[in-house]
């Protein structure tokens, strides 16, 4: 039999050269011998014989093989009209497979799916590239879509086609350069991974940049998973959110952690894996939920759990950002953490990194063969201190890949906010770069404008449709309006890490008490900008990491001071203006550095000194959380006022916070020296009767037992520009924290 197509296409399409094998293969109507007929090709180079069946009629058609290496073709007779069939293979073996033929379907994505992801607008595009789980026609399967413009081929490989490219090459729409096909029959967990042919004719093997699942590291494979399955269980939790105060408004309390490390389970090592085994994320959710809910946390922040190939990299170098690591389980099982925690009272943050990707070659790298998602020049495209690559902002289809994917999270994992990371190196084309190693923008400055409309546009499609979750910013610089609302000028982000607070908080605490009264300003120059941005207070993960030692043994003196100066370090945190976020083991005083290898050190809480720090951190926590003065108005000064700044001397300090009911104001003195104080008075901002409601120095948090036991009653005595005071005992490294009692 002569084939209706000429050698020159058959030889194309057995070497994969199409950029459009729908043309070659699948059903067609053929002008032959005067009529028009009905062909089918096939392209199934391991079969021995090909038919098309009719699963109306039960109709057989056999094909023919036109070329050794498996292309079929043959005549469909007694049909006049186009008709869905199946392709039947027999193999040498005596194995049969069946099939829809995936070059018989029309193009899934549409002209306005097209129009949206060209504009940087399409926010459910993750609903259309990667691979998605479908029934076209009545036929179930799977859509596979990416984007690579300047490819010359692409196709879809995996576990269903023996990773031959030549199986199922894609087609080409233009003019976004996606490509796309569906392939019937698959099933969730099949493996497959894009094969690229580049216009220089090297193939690559690209993990999907949208894949909802991958394989365990060091596979690269993405896996086939429908997200849309799991039952959710926190509608009550997503109603209180969405429809009641601001967050912003009551208290934040962040648990910071690293899933990877916060314990270890030595039953889930697998074999070649140094990881020490990993918690799954349900046995996460049973471990880590209750034991922040008794602490007194208000949300767990997780560092990244996009799924990425190095554990050293604490999962801040991204190749899946669509995909939670399959270290911990399945995307279902991701949900479950999240579900558990809402119905546990837990908002959940997660880390995000939009600033940069590893050049890890499976990979966004080059991903068509040219820089798709990077810049060409290393000057803008490359981080030269951590080894990554910059997104390029400027791109729409780059911008709409990852606001599209800060909605992802958001809406099918139902979090309560994202950290964005390293937002400084997004701004600053100049970040951590030497002279002539960056390109200045087109006013000669060093600002990234691209990054800048990128973030504006992002936190306004997420807070504008969802304004209630947290966007937050870890961004190191003196960037002016990073929390301000996009319409007033600035980034829209809800919230700033404050880590000049930070930096100048650990530069004071980190002294020996003989020197502090020299370095008073550390501690009191943070409300000079205090409001200036909406702020979270940190003591992060960066911070007990590198040979910067654990927080208790950043602290000057012997093994009581060391405590007591975390003590009265952390009542100045969380009495001063600013939301918190404490990462994890700084709670209990975990004394050796954090290393993602191996599990905080619980042991350490069978000791006296660790298990009391532990009390006096829940203590702390609940006050902050039932005491209104703490949170009620963290961002404007009318929430704070000095009570004593000055006393440098004796490294004291004291502040009230307040409400708007004068009944709940809170009075925070801080002692940082060993030296207790019998007689130590303070002026009332609100004239009461007040009472100590938590002392650092308590001797069940392992203090030495200078506190005040009874009522303390205003008098007429001037001091620190009141009329009236108050006098108490001051504990040595401690603080005393007061509540008026009327």
């Amino acid at each position: 039999m002569l084939s209706t197509v000429n050698t020159t296409e058959i030889l194309q399409t057995i070497g994969a050269q199409l950029a459009d094998p729908h043309r070659i293969l699948g059903m067609h109507e053929v002008a032959a011998d005067g009529a028009d007929k009905l062909f089918v090709r096939a392209f199934m180079p391991e079969a021995a014989k090909v038919d098309v069946l009719d699963p109306d009629t039960y109709r057989r058609f056999p094909l023919t093989k036109i070329h050794a290496d498996g292309f079929y073709e043959g005549e469909i007779t007694g049909r006049s009209t186009w008709f869905r069939y199946l392709l039947e293979a027999e193999f040498e073996n005596g194995s049969v497979f069946r099939t829809y033929d995936p070059y018989s379907f029309a193009p899934v994505l549409t002209d306005f799916d097209m129009f949206l992801f060209g504009q940087g607008t399409h926010y459910k595009i993750a609903d259309k590239l990667g691979a998605n789980m479908m029934t076209v026609d009545g036929v179930d399967g799977v859509l596979f879509a990416v984007w690579a413009p300047n490819a010359a081929r692409v196709s879809v490989i995996g576990s269903f086609n023996n990773y031959d490219g030549r199986r199922h090459a894609m087609r080409l729409r233009q003019p976004n350069g996606i490509w796309e096909l569906f392939v019937p029959g698959l099933s969730q967990y099949d493996r497959y991974k894009f094969e690229i042919k580049t216009r220089d004719g090297v193939l690559l093997q690209k993990s999907d940049p949208y894949a909802k699942f991958y394989e365990l590291r060091p596979s690269t494979n993405s896996l086939i998973y429908d997200i849309g399955n799991y039952k959710w269980n926190d509608a009550q939790w997503l109603a209180r959110r969405n429809a009641g105060p601001h967050p912003l408004n009551g208290p934040i309390n962040i648990y910071e952690v690293n899933l990877g490390s916060w314990k270890k389970n030595p039953d889930n090592i697998r074999e070649g894996d140094d990881s020490g085994g990993f918690m799954t994320y349900i046995e996460a959710a049973h471990e880590i939920v209750p034991y922040a809910g008794e602490m007194g946390y208000t949300h767990i922040e997780l560092m990244p759990v996009q799924e990425h190939p190095f554990d050293g990299s604490w999962g801040y170098q991204v190749t899946g950002y669509y995909a939670p690591t399959s270290r911990h389980g399945s995307p279902d099982e991701f949900k479950y953490f999240v579900d558990y925690c809402h119905r546990h009272g837990l908002g959940v943050i997660l880390d995000w990194v939009p600033a940069h990707f590893p050049k890890d070659a499976h990979g966004l790298e080059k991903f068509d063969g040219t820089a798709l998602y990077e810049h060409e020049d290393p000057r803008q495209g490359e981080h030269p201190d951590w080894g990554t690559l910059v997104f390029n902002y400027g791109r729409q289809e780059v911008k709409n890949f990852l606001i599209a994917n800060a909605l992802f999270w958001i809406e099918e994992y139902h979090l309560d906010g994202l950290r964005v990371d390293a937002v400084a190196s997004m701004l600053h084309l100049n970040y951590s770069k030497n002279d002539g190693g960056w390109i200045a923008n087109k006013y000669g400055g060093n600002i990234n404008l691209d990054a800048v409309e990128f973030i504006k546009h992002m936190n306004s499609v997420v807070l504008g449709a969802y304004p209630h979750v947290l966007m937050i910013a870890e961004e190191s610089t003196s960037y002016e309006g990073v929390s301000r609302n996009v319409d007033h000028g600035g980034l829209g982000f809800s919230l700033k890490w404050n880590m000049g607070w930070m930096n100048d908080f650990l530069a004071y605490v980190e002294r020996d008490p003989i020197y502090r009264r020299y370095h008073h300003n550390f501690l009191t120059f943070g409300i000079m900008y205090a409001y200036t941005e909406n702020f979270v207070l940190v003591l992060s993960h960066d911070e007990v990491v590198h040979g910067k030692k654990s927080l208790v043994n950043k602290m000057p003196g012997d093994l009581w001071q060391k405590f007591a100066n975390l003590r009265v370090a952390l009542g100045f945190m969380y009495g001063h203006p600013g939301k918190k976020l404490l990462f994890m083991g700084g709670e209990f005083g975990q004394f050796i550095e954090w290393d993602e290898k191996r599990p905080l050190d619980w042991f350490l809480l069978e000791y006296d000194h660790h298990r009391q720090m532990q009390d006096f951190t829940r203590d702390l926590n609940h006050l902050y959380k039932n005491q209104r003065a703490c949170w009620f108005d963290d961002f404007a000064p009318r929430g704070f006022s000095w009570v004593d700044v000055h006393d440098n001397a004796r490294s004291i300090i004291s502040f009230a916070r307040f409400s708007d009911n004068p009944a709940e104001t809170l009075i925070f003195i801080c002692n940082f020296t060993p030296n207790p104080v019998e007689e130590h008075r303070v002026g009332l901002h609100h004239v009461s009767d007040y009472t100590e409601i938590l002392n650092s120095d308590d001797p069940k948090y392992g203090g030495s037992g200078v506190v005040n036991t009874h009522v303390l009653k205003p008098a007429e005595i001037f001091c620190n520009n009141q009329q009236y005071s108050v006098g108490l005992r001051l504990p040595p490294l401690g603080v005393v924290v007061l509540r008026a009692c009327n």
